[in-house]
């Protein structure tokens, strides 16, 4: 793990998200895990989409979600968080402090995050849905809930100076 930011993806099925979230994890200098049978480099609607950014991101496959929680457990990261509807919300995300480094686990849009790795997790954080369809696209999402937990190292890190 080379950064206190980790974006675990649990069976993404679109390159074309995987390829976003890529700009983004480049974007916040984080560090990509994808799980399952999550597209990632090489691939070529992924390249497409992430702009380059999947030559310059840090990034790995795990078989299992579970797995990829212990491996981040055993290389020290503090808090693991997993984004679910109904699970926290935003507001919580940029309010809380976090300590570092720190994974949010994105989960497949129709199955949500594997049902053993939510059982795994330090807590869950979610977007205010107001919509009837309370649906988001999950790189979107990920843009959300990222920026807000990045806010918030960094305060701490503010005020811890």
């Amino acid at each position: 793990m080379k950064s206190p930011l980790v974006i675990v993806l649990d069976r993404l099925r679109s390159a074309h998200n995987v390829g976003n979230i890529f700009r983004l994890a480049e974007a916040l200098g984080a560090e990509v895990i994808g799980c399952g049978a999550t597209p990632m480099p090489p691939h070529p609607k992924l390249e497409r989409t992430a702009m380059g950014t999947d030559q310059t991101v840090s990034f790995r496959s795990v078989p299992e979600t579970a797995d990829a929680i212990r491996l981040l457990r055993q290389e020290g990261v503090k808090t693991i968080l997993a984004a679910e509807p109904g699970g926290g919300t935003a507001s919580e995300a940029w309010r809380r402090e976090y300590l570092p480094p720190v994974a949010v686990i994105f989960g497949n849009e129709a199955l949500g995050v594997h049902p053993e790795a939510l059982k795994m997790v330090d807590g869950l954080v979610s977007l205010p849905m107001k919509g009837n369809k309370a649906s988001i696209n999950v790189s979107n999402a990920a843009a959300a809930i990222m920026y807000a937990v990045e806010s918030s190292l960094r305060r701490k890190k503010e005020n811890e100076n």
